[in-house]
């Protein structure tokens, strides 16, 4: 629950660097068919449909500071690990 706590975090502020003034952040148990679904949305300034392609890679940023961005690329990787999905719209 740490990790998914930590993803939470990072995608937060990845809406506040967007200049997001509201984040809604959602989590339903189902236990019936043993899912979680975890949805973030946020008013910010929304990402390029050009982006939406990249961001899960791993060696790609928007970023100036460093040259990775690991935060989508691994909550990707654990949905992916706990038999889940993984989207993103802007």
């Amino acid at each position: 629950m740490k990790e998914l706590a930590e993803h939470i975090l990072d995608i937060a502020n990845n809406s506040v660097r967007a200049k997001a003034t509201l984040i809604e952040i959602s989590i339903v148990e189902d236990l019936e068919n043993d899912l979680y679904t975890l949805e973030i949305k946020d008013n910010g300034s929304g990402i390029q449909q050009e982006m939406i392609e990249k961001v899960c890679d791993p060696f790609y940023t928007s970023r100036t500071t460093r040259k990775v961005g690991l935060g989508l690329p691994l909550l990707k990787m654990n949905a992916e690990q706990a038999e889940g999905q993984f989207s993103i719209t802007s």
